[in-house]
């Protein structure tokens, strides 16, 4: 049974499926977190900096939700630069033991400026800020489509022209004395080198609770539901029924904790869908559709790679396999769907119809009953999940209610200066 998590992992996961969808943005996260640890290890941090800048390097643009601001941000810093920093932050700061990157994120665009850089509006800016802002310029720089120990000179002395202006030069001196390491350069465009990484770092074997890991998974939720307006606190209605049907028919708390996380993270492969279809008001073509459809083959294959997590990952990833084997992407059936999956699948299906969506208002109990048992007598959904519904309908709509007020409230928080 599940007890803890590892948070270096969970992240890592992250980094692999963010941006999937467009070829210029693949992997730039991986890389500004990779130097930023590299760059952090030879300034001399400790291996706690070390871990914040790496960190700090894989969620630096998480505010940023569009793929058109994120590539905006690839071309220029502009006036506006610092609203997707502070927007990730809000984000980053709700999951309490990542405090400390949420800062760095926040400051993450701040120029050093012969030193004023030092603060910004009133606050310390921390030492790895300047780190992963020295580590994106550089991998802004590097043309994946050329053999990188080429561009290393042309890129150094690039970045000594803007030493002290707009980099710490303490750090453009470190980052100098890694120019003769060729095996960092090929790190950066290695396409296992963050899974080398995590292997080999030391600190990738901390664990923590499954309290805490509840908490981080809320906090990966913001990033999947915040992509669109139409489903901004989604994950939190499916987590919350999720988790309450399961108590109805007898989980232990630790499995309950479990599906409190697989429902927050059951929709992660949508981060792998173009934003043009998610963002979508219209009907979607069937081309259209089936990216969306395989939204649950992205969720399934990215909690792959975080180990212990295959109980979690099967009830999430699942939660479109239907008992008649037409559901996807798998086509499993009957009793090859665990009953987790089971919950998980009708959990969705109520939170979809009973939630408000801005062009359409939730169901009422007489259409949601109707339209669950329909799924049921085609073999949609588990009856006897159906039946824990019914028999308990005003409960889980008031736990689904209360849970998605609580996400938009965060919402608004996080969204009001985006």
């Amino acid at each position: 049974m599940l007890k803890s998590i590892n948070p270096v992992e969970v992240v890592f996961c992250i980094a692999n499926i963010t941006d999937l969808n467009n070829s210029l943005l693949k992997s730039h996260n991986e890389k500004v977190a990779y130097l930023s640890y590299r760059i952090a290890e030879q300034f001399g941090l400790t291996e706690e900096q070390q871990q914040e800048a790496l960190f700090a390097g894989f969620l630096h643009d998480i505010g940023a939700f569009s793929e058109e601001e994120k590539l905006r941000l690839l071309k220029t810093e502009d006036e506006d630069v610092h609203d997707h920093a502070d927007t990730g932050a809000r984000i980053i700061e709700s999951f309490h033991l990542f405090k400390d990157i949420a800062a760095i994120v926040r400051y993450h665009h701040v120029a050093w400026n012969d030193g004023k850089g030092r603060r910004h509006n009133g606050e310390d800016v921390p030492i790895a800020s300047h780190i992963v802002h020295l580590a994106d310029r550089i991998v802004v720089l590097t043309d994946p489509n050329l053999e990188i120990i080429g561009q290393v000179k042309g890129i150094c002395e690039e970045i000594k022209k803007f030493s002290g202006s707009v980099f710490v030069p303490e750090l453009v001196d470190a980052l100098l004395k890694m120019e003769k390491r060729e095996c960092i350069w090929l790190d950066v465009l290695h396409p296992k080198t963050i899974d080398n990484l995590a292997a080999d770092l030391k600190f990738s074997r901390t664990k923590i609770g499954l309290d805490d890991g509840i908490q981080l998974s809320m906090m990966l939720a913001n990033i999947i539901d915040f992509k669109s307006p139409f489903t901004a606190y989604h994950s939190f209605g499916v987590a919350a029924v999720a988790e309450k049907l399961a108590r109805l028919v007898g989980f232990s708390e630790n499995e309950c904790k479990m599906m409190l996380i697989a429902g927050y993270l059951h929709d992660i492969g949508k981060l792998a869908v173009d934003d043009s279809i998610l963002l979508k008001p219209a009907k979607l073509t069937p081309e259209e559709f089936n990216d969306i459809r395989s939204h649950t083959y992205h969720t399934y294959r990215t909690l792959q790679t975080i180990s212990d997590f295959e109980t979690i990952n099967i009830w999430a990833s699942y939660h479109h396999e239907k008992l008649n084997g037409k559901g996807y992407p798998f086509h499993i059936s009957g009793d090859e769907i665990p009953l987790g999956s089971r919950i998980m699948a009708a959990a969705d299906i109520f939170t979809a119809v009973t939630e408000d969506r801005p062009y359409r208002k939730g169901m009422d109990k007489c259409k949601v009953t109707n339209v669950l048992k329909s799924f049921v007598k085609d073999q949609s959904i588990c009856p006897f999940v159906y039946t824990a519904i019914e028999e308990n309908y005003d409960e889980l709509e008031e736990v689904r209610a209360n849970a998605q007020h609580m996400a938009e409230e965060r919402y608004q928080h996080v969204r009001r200066h985006a």
